[in-house]
């Protein structure tokens, strides 16, 4: 039995196939001098299946929904600019 695996974009819906300009983007967090100084980042890279998998990453099928993930993350951080990292 053979094993196959399918990713979705986050944006779109679209499925990716075998090529294509795939891009994975998570958020992280870019420490302020203290712990409650750190404020949200979104980082962006070009596809790589071994981190395709990591908890918290969105798969993009390629530049425009990468710009609307960027656009809709920004939307968020504009409405909230108090907002720090999630400390667990």
């Amino acid at each position: 039995m053979s094993y196959t695996e399918s990713y979705t974009c986050d944006v779109c819906g679209d499925k990716k196939g075998e090529g294509g300009d795939w891009w994975l983007a998570w958020v992280d967090c870019f420490q302020g001098e203290n712990l409650e100084e750190g404020q949200p980042l979104i980082k962006l890279t070009r596809w790589q299946k071994s981190h395709a998998h990591s908890a918290g990453v969105k798969h993009l099928c390629g530049a425009r929904c990468a710009g609307t993930l960027m656009d809709r993350w920004m939307s968020e951080q504009y409405a909230d600019p108090d907002a720090h990292c999630q400390t667990v």
